[in-house]
């Protein structure tokens, strides 16, 4: 039973994080330059004064607006908005196929994936953000996908792509697009993180919003033919080959060992996306998907897959994509994405505009199987309460939770911590840190934390 069902409580307004608050020169400057204090202090600056705008704004609309009570407006206060048609009611609208590819609304133009300054020197080496304080659901939109490239996107023409499988198989074969269109097919929904996601938050709280905190995470219905169909159309050794290696077709040709028994699991060569053809700063046309497994594994632009007997230790399974451990050592090859989730709404950026009825609501995801429970605490983690799940509950895919708080007015801490089917629950800071150190970049999933000041503004806040 819902709050608002056991007793009346006055709906709370929440005031949206700022958008685009870096500017392209201070990014360029970071990259150029690298981050120290004086530019995190701009980036502070920056996102400050972002925040001080968008509250002006509001402000201004809501002195604009007739008087009214807490919650909706009464109807005694003769809302010209409603009493009064609008322009659009009086005119012709815009024709079919207008856009003959359909686009969002203007009054949605603000909601982005974005780069963060300093991460690399190269935008073609870099990072864009999934927005995900604005999704609802679990579905990606296709153009708000997160990017990660090594030498940037490319779109390839796909009659001129070529698809090869050999190694340790009875017979190497190269398949054109259309062979591979032409095969028996499947569609699967299923999250797609980047290893480094959440990197930046290891020692401390580094960046203001979800979108910088946890965006390099996506989820997508996927299209495609299952790769045991292909490895098995070859005729692989799956005696005696133990791992796959993917490589890609763009100009840093990705290379990534995958055991075989991910590869027979769950593994798809796609091509399709949300039921269209994948973007080419997704893939396009090709690209292998590997549920529960970070990102890079999910090789883009996908030419050649090698079946062998041990793992090739390629570039970025030596030299990054490594976990630092506190005594120097690095451990590879730790591909799984573990249980983990984030609150979304509220989040940082974002302000409660009075006391009153929230609903909190979050994603959570885990590379081992499903999501089993949810648990929310609004006091820095003595307390826990648990959260509703909703369905779709599905296998290595995100799932939304949301549960009903009422805030007071008094400054809060917000956290979730997931469990999956495992039994797995997801760690504090000072968990994971006795076991990892500080020093890491990859596979940081421990419980993030948003503080909530008693004037309703909410701060990204470390918490052991």
């Amino acid at each position: 039973m819902s709050i608002n069902q056991r007793r009346p409580v006055p709906a709370g307004r929440l005031r949206k994080a700022p958008e685009g608050f870096v500017s392209g020169d201070l990014i360029n400057d970071i990259n150029k330059h690298g981050m120290d204090e004086t530019r995190r202090g701009f980036l502070r600056k920056s996102f400050l004064a972002a925040s001080a705008a968008l509250a002006a704004g509001a402000a201004g609309r809501a002195s604009a607006a007739p008087a009214a009570g807490a919650g909706a407006q009464a109807p005694a206060a003769g809302d010209p908005m409603i009493l009064q048609p609008r322009p659009w009611s009086t005119m012709l609208g815009h024709p079919v196929a207008f856009h003959p590819y359909g686009v969002p609304s203007k009054y949605e133009a603000n909601l982005q994936r974005r780069q963060s300054p300093g991460l690399t020197q190269t935008a073609q080496a870099s990072v864009a953000f999934a927005p995900l304080q604005g999704f609802f659901g679990i579905i990606t939109p296709n153009g708000l996908h997160f990017e990660r490239h090594h030498q940037g996107w490319v779109d390839i023409d796909p009659d001129q792509h070529r698809f090869m499988i050999n190694g340790m198989v009875k017979e190497s074969k190269v398949y054109t697009m259309d062979d591979l269109m032409r095969m028996p097919s499947v569609s699967r929904i299923h999250f797609i993180e980047c290893g480094a996601n959440s990197g930046m938050e290891w020692g401390n709280a580094a960046v203001p919003t979800v979108q910088y905190t946890h965006g390099m995470l996506s989820c997508c219905e996927y299209t495609g033919v299952p790769l045991k169909v292909l490895l098995d159309d070859c005729g692989a050794d799956l005696k005696n080959g133990k791992y796959i290696l993917a490589e890609g077709n763009d100009g840093s040709s990705t290379t990534r060992t995958i055991s075989m028994e991910a590869a027979l699991d769950d593994a798809i060569v796609a091509w399709g996306m949300n039921g269209e053809m994948l973007r080419p700063e997704n893939g396009y046309p090709l690209r292998l998907v590997v549920p529960g497994v970070q990102g890079v594994s999910w090789v883009k632009w996908l030419r050649r897959i090698e079946v062998g007997d041990q793992r090739w230790n390629a570039m970025n399974e030596t030299s990054a994509y490594v976990d630092l451990m506190p005594d120097g050592m690095l451990r590879q090859y730790t591909s799984i994405q573990e249980c983990k989730s984030v609150i979304t709404s509220p989040s940082g950026g974002q302000v409660l505009m009075g006391k009153g009825y929230y609903n909190v609501s979050g994603l959570a995801w885990s590379g081992r199987g499903k999501i089993k429970q949810v648990d929310v605490s609004f006091d820095g983690g003595r307390n826990w309460k648990t959260a509703r799940l909703e369905t779709p509950v599905l296998d290595k895919c995100l799932t939304r939770f949301n549960i009903d708080w009422v805030w007071d007015g008094s400054p809060a801490i917000l956290q979730s911590r997931a469990t999956d089917s495992t039994g797995f629950v997801q760690p504090r800071y000072g968990q994971l840190h006795a076991v990892r150190g500080t020093r890491s970049t990859y596979h940081n999933n421990a419980i993030q934390s948003w503080q909530v000041a008693d004037t309703g503004e909410v701060f990204n806040v470390h918490v052991e």
